[in-house]
């Protein structure tokens, strides 16, 4: 295009020479035509000029749609955008234009290293994620150069010398990916009667054991299944799936498969993984309030029942216990851990409620034990159902309420997940209604 101007230059300038060569021979009525033909040369080439500007115009805009479409499809194919790496990167907050689901959002905000332009937690930062609502301090994304990797995974246990201190023994030296966040956060859940079917889930073959390979296709599943249930409006189809043959290697495939990726995860080494994991959890909130003794005071469980649920006024259940409860007996791991055990099984705890006949009314503590052993074959000391009772007996006529007790534990079991996004515009919207509510 450009080339074609200035050849229509180079001819107007000598056309314009040979006319001002020839005047002393022309007539005025020639030296007229001369001068409207330069005058038609020059808008000839305003007309030429103005083609071009509107052709980089159209042309700038086209490519401005080519790249949001680009950046649109980028955000969808992968929700967790990549970083360019330098020594440390402060984390920015969301893009507001990119949808991520409520779990994204939280692994994004508590992630702390980058590996070739992916983001990961480490396993300190995967506890914080658990115990912890938000981050304790400013998370940067730390860069990781591949000897730092290799020294993380060969200072990695394999699964048979692993311990409910696992986690905490890793710190910081160590990489889990998005998937396997997920799949760490539904072993929490997980009742102990479900290992035996999260195990069979993954071993596709039907074996006993679990490989590499089988364990990477059902993660990525679960990744694509989580997606769906937590984006609204996305389609239920999904490409075929597959694993990458060169993908990163985690703490955690280490851990199960070996550094060389060919040992053969069992279903032994797999309970005995998902009950450490829970165990090492509530361990580290437990030992948050015990302060150094063996038991913690029945407000303080009060506090920890009561974290990442939609209760609004959590003082008045504290001051239910302070005022009901005047002699302190303490409540010990063990009946800590018991409970939350009795957590993960509270659906089953439901239709056992439900085959009472107790669901469409207040229940009495004699027949909220015998739902929970029902239900989950554990054994709730009396001492601790005394306390769950006095926490939730509003009313104080020693009965609870099996819909609001439910509720409340369901939202607890998930540690609030589903009502991340947003959270904080939603809790101050109910702060200004009930604000105008009471000012009529």
């Amino acid at each position: 295009m450009m080339a074609s101007v200035r050849r229509f230059i180079s001819a107007v300038n000598k056309f314009t020479a040979y006319t001002n060569g020839r005047s002393v021979y022309l007539n005025s009525r020639q030296l007229f035509k001369g001068k409207g033909a330069r005058r038609l040369a020059a808008t000839g080439l305003c007309v030429v000029v103005g083609g071009i500007a509107v052709y980089q115009y159209c042309a700038t805009q086209d490519r401005v749609k080519r790249g949001n479409k680009i950046c649109d499809l980028r955000a969808l194919v992968n929700p967790l955008p990549a970083v360019e790496a330098k020594e440390q990167i402060m984390i920015p907050a969301a893009d507001e234009n990119v949808e991520m689901s409520a779990h994204e959002q939280r692994f994004r905000l508590f992630s702390s290293v980058e590996y070739e332009g992916q983001l990961y937690m480490t396993p300190q930062d995967f506890i914080e994620s658990v115990i912890t609502s938000q981050p304790k301090k400013k998370k940067f994304w730390r860069s990781l150069m591949k000897e730092d990797l290799d020294k993380f995974l060969s200072d990695t246990p394999p699964v048979w010398k692993g311990s409910s201190r696992l986690f905490r023994s890793l710190n910081d030296r160590g990489i889990i990916s998005y998937t396997e966040y997920l799949f760490l956060l539904c072993i929490l859940t997980k009742p102990h009667a479900g290992f035996k079917i999260a195990f069979n889930m993954f071993d596709a073959d039907g074996n006993e054991k679990v490989d590499k390979r089988e364990f990477m296709v059902l993660e990525e599943i679960f990744r694509k299944k989580n997606d769906r249930k937590e984006r609204s409006g996305d389609s239920e189809g999904s490409a075929q799936l597959h694993v990458q043959e060169n993908i990163t290697d985690t703490t955690l495939l280490v851990h199960f498969f070996g550094k060389k990726g060919k040992s053969e995860l069992n279903f032994e080494d797999f309970y005995r993984f998902m009950d450490n994991l829970q165990t090492e959890m509530l361990e580290i909130e437990f030992l948050a309030y015990s302060k150094g003794v063996v038991t913690i005071s029945a407000e303080d469980f009060a506090r920890i029942l009561l974290r990442f649920t939609t209760v609004d006024n959590i003082s008045s259940y504290l001051d239910n216990v302070r005022q009901s409860i005047p002699d302190e007996k303490g409540i010990t791991f063990e009946e800590f851990r018991t409970f939350f055990q009795f957590l993960n099984n509270l659906e089953d705890f439901t239709i056992a409620l439900q085959m009472y006949n107790f669901a469409s009314r207040s229940i009495g503590q004699d027949e909220f034990a015998r739902a929970v052993y029902v239900a989950t074959g554990l054994k709730l000391s009396r001492h601790l159902v005394d306390i769950v009772f006095k926490i939730f007996d509003v009313d104080h006529d020693d009965q609870l309420s099996y819909k609001e007790f439910t509720g409340i534990m369901r939202d607890r079991l998930h540690r609030g997940s589903w009502r991340y996004r947003g959270e904080e515009r939603f809790v101050s919207f109910k702060a200004c209604l009930k604000k105008e509510l009471s000012a009529k």
